[in-house]
């Protein structure tokens, strides 16, 4: 008689244990796929918010007497002093860097705020999206591709009722990729690798399957986890887990609601204690234990360098993939690394690289 209630209380405590188990697993679930839904929903906010900083910032050049009467008079030399004076004030006065330009009827930039070198250069072959102001004559902000992906706030400038040209904000997404490291969450932005015939600027650019990386500032680390992962499932699922890794896929879109690629999110799986639970609270993302995780993520992030995992031999090898705008960094970690090394090491590294140029001329 006993055996049999031993054997049935060990019975009840293992359907017990399965149902918690199976209960914490659905919990899980949820919580992971109401991450999704915050992400999006954060994702969505700070692109509207961008579009809408852009846009009132186009707006406000796009009514400035001066740079229309250069526009009209075709004085590119003044065109660039006003948009470099005006953005230049900004960015002193509020650390915001704008990036702005002026584009003529014909689709020629006419000035940009950042150089005043390509003044002339035709861009109708770059900006397809700009043909939506031939039946519309009213601003327009979205995600564009134009020689790189970004947001793109665009106002037609008309003078006595005579359309003369375009005035543009143009953004990247490099604020935004550091709002989601602040919260734990890694953003890679990747434009569809067909769309890089148009997108030259970003021919060099890092790729992930059939995808280009637009954003500038993304996490590296993740990069050997995003090259193993089925980007067909991940598309039909919107999220996997690897490399105890959640990683998540919003597809981007342009201003004619075209797919034009993707938005990934990678948040590793120790950080989900940071985020509270679907019912605890709907604007769980924003002020969840956000301190903390940012505290967690800011210490991470300045103690553990990306590189500290290379070897100085590795490093060699690694300088051909590293983009132009992270070089410095690169070279800086570079060479703290080969400091260690004798010259005669350095030499031998050198060699067993293979590097062979060939000469032309003649011995004489």
């Amino acid at each position: 008689m006993l055996k049999k209630i031993i054997f049935v209380f060990i019975v009840i405590v293992i359907l017990i244990a399965m149902a918690l188990f199976y209960n914490k697993g659905k919990i899980k679930e949820e919580k992971i796929y109401h991450i999704l839904d915050q992400l999006t929903l954060a994702l969505d906010s700070e692109l509207k918010s961008h579009e809408m900083d852009d846009l009132e910032m186009a707006l406000f050049l796009s009514k400035n007497e001066g740079l229309i009467n250069a526009l009209e008079n075709d004085d590119e030399d003044l065109g660039y002093k006003i948009l470099f004076d005006i953005t230049n004030t900004i960015k002193q006065n509020t650390s915001r860097h704008v990036r702005a330009q002026v584009i003529t009827s014909e689709l020629n930039i006419f000035a940009r705020s950042w150089d005043d070198v390509y003044a002339g250069m035709p861009i109708g072959d770059y900006r397809t999206d700009l043909e939506y102001f031939k039946t519309h004559n009213t601003p327009r902000a979205s995600v564009e591709i134009g020689r790189r992906v970004g947001v793109k706030a665009t106002v037609p400038i008309y003078k006595d009722g005579v359309f003369i040209g375009f005035v543009e904000v143009i953004s990247f997404f490099k604020s935004m990729t550091e709002f989601f490291s602040s919260i734990g969450v890694d953003l890679y932005v990747l434009l569809d690798v067909k769309h890089t015939d148009t997108a030259v600027l970003m021919s060099e650019n890092l790729t992930i399957d059939d995808y280009v990386v637009s954003n500038r500032n993304y996490n590296y680390s993740h990069i050997q986890t995003l090259n193993e992962v089925d980007f067909k499932e991940l598309k039909l699922n919107q999220i996997v887990h690897k490399d105890s890794k959640y990683i998540f896929y919003e597809t981007m879109f342009d201003g004619d609601f075209q797919a034009i690629g993707a938005y990934i999110f990678v948040l590793p799986e120790r950080y989900l204690e940071y985020f509270r639970n679907p019912e605890d609270d709907i604007s769980f993302l924003i002020n969840v234990t956000r301190s903390s995780l940012y505290d967690v993520v800011k210490e991470e992030k300045y103690e553990k360098n990306v590189y500290d995992k290379y070897s100085a031999d590795s490093m060699v090898y690694l300088q051909d993939v590293i983009d132009k705008e992270d070089r410095e960094l690169f070279l800086d970690e570079a060479y703290e690394k080969f400091d260690k090394y004798s010259k005669d090491e350095l030499i031998q590294m050198m060699l067993d690289r293979k590097i062979v140029k060939k000469i032309d001329g003649k011995i004489k």
